[in-house]
């Protein structure tokens, strides 16, 4: 049982006060933002100087491919927030408005968009008749995106009707596809990689999309008693949250590179360079994290631990 802090001390000195910790906010976002450069910018800065040739259309699969995240992160992400939410005694009932049929609408929209892909043999389509659909029941491939394609419809129906918690069970049916869209069964032990896959998409989805929710929640309760203790609850939770994201992480990607040239491909590869990127921004990430917890715990207010934790939002 989380207790709930007592009514938190402010201070009138007289002065205009003004937002604190916004500028390291500031600063630490710019860092996050340099180190996340080869991954947002796409594959040309990693491919640049490995002899390795850029694959058509990797751009805009990306692209399709962060929507995606996003829009599992939200529902699923929202669910979870309000499950913390309840648990905290005399909680206010408001709740933010839900964003699940808006994300699962986008989801969709990503989900054809990566269909039609596949659907073309891997390449991006340039005219519509260059798609076959009916060769996305030929496939394995073709088949997990017509799954994600239907999980994110009946999403959609379930944030749109009475029982929006049934969305999960689709949602989790479009995480599974993905797990094993993602490790072909030519690969070595690809169940392990899919469940590895599996375990870390699913940690990054609730993490992101329940801080998110949370953040959303505390300006919707505004300065109450029960903001501190939803985000104190979210941030234990978190911790867990992060270990398995970077766990899973880290095994998968040794799965991938053999034990002697791991050093090597972190910088003579393109997927070692982006590796090692996705390595700073979870570290900025994780240090963003632990600044939030530290300002929650010690602050006479425990509302200015938001501003890392909008940031760690954005990164």
């Amino acid at each position: 049982m989380t207790s709930i802090r007592p009514p938190f001390r402010t201070t009138d000195t007289g002065r205009h006060s003004r937002p604190s910790g916004t500028g390291r906010t500031v600063v630490v976002l710019v860092l996050v933002a340099l180190g996340a450069l080869i991954p947002v910018l796409g594959p040309s800065p990693a491919l640049h100087g490995t002899g390795e040739a850029e694959a058509p259309g990797t751009g805009g699969i990306a692209l399709l491919r962060a929507v995606l995240f996003a829009a599992l992160s939200v529902p699923l992400g929202e669910l979870f927030a309000n499950r913390l939410a309840r648990s905290l005694p005399g909680a206010p009932p408001e709740r933010p408005r839900s964003w699940s049929p808006y994300a699962a609408a986008v989801g969709l929209a990503a989900a054809l968009g990566l269909a039609s892909v596949v659907a073309t043999g891997n390449l991006v389509p340039g005219s519509v008749a260059d798609i076959d659909v009916g060769g996305l029941y030929e496939s394995r491939d073709g088949k997990l995106a017509l799954l994600e394609v239907n999980g994110f419809l009946a999403a959609w129906l379930c944030a749109t009707s009475r029982r929006p918690g049934l969305q999960v069970w689709p949602l989790a049916a479009v995480i599974v596809a993905d797990a094993l869209r993602a490790h072909p069964t030519t690969e070595y032990s690809p169940l392990l990689g899919s469940g590895l896959t599996l375990v870390h998409l699913t940690c990054a989805s609730l993490w992101v999309g329940g801080l998110l929710y949370v953040l959303r929640t505390l300006r919707r309760w505004g300065a109450t008693e029960a903001g501190p203790a939803l985000l104190g609850l979210y941030a234990r939770v978190a911790a867990v949250l992060l270990a398995a994201l970077t766990a899973t992480g880290v095994c998968s990607s040794l799965r991938r590179m053999p034990a002697g040239t791991i050093l090597d491909q972190l910088t003579d590869t393109a997927y070692g360079r982006v590796l090692l990127a996705k390595v700073f921004l979870v570290a900025a990430v994780a240090a963003l994290a632990l600044w939030a917890r530290i300002r929650l715990s010690r602050a006479a207010d425990p509302l200015t631990a938001c501003s890392p934790a909008r940031a760690e939002v954005v990164a």
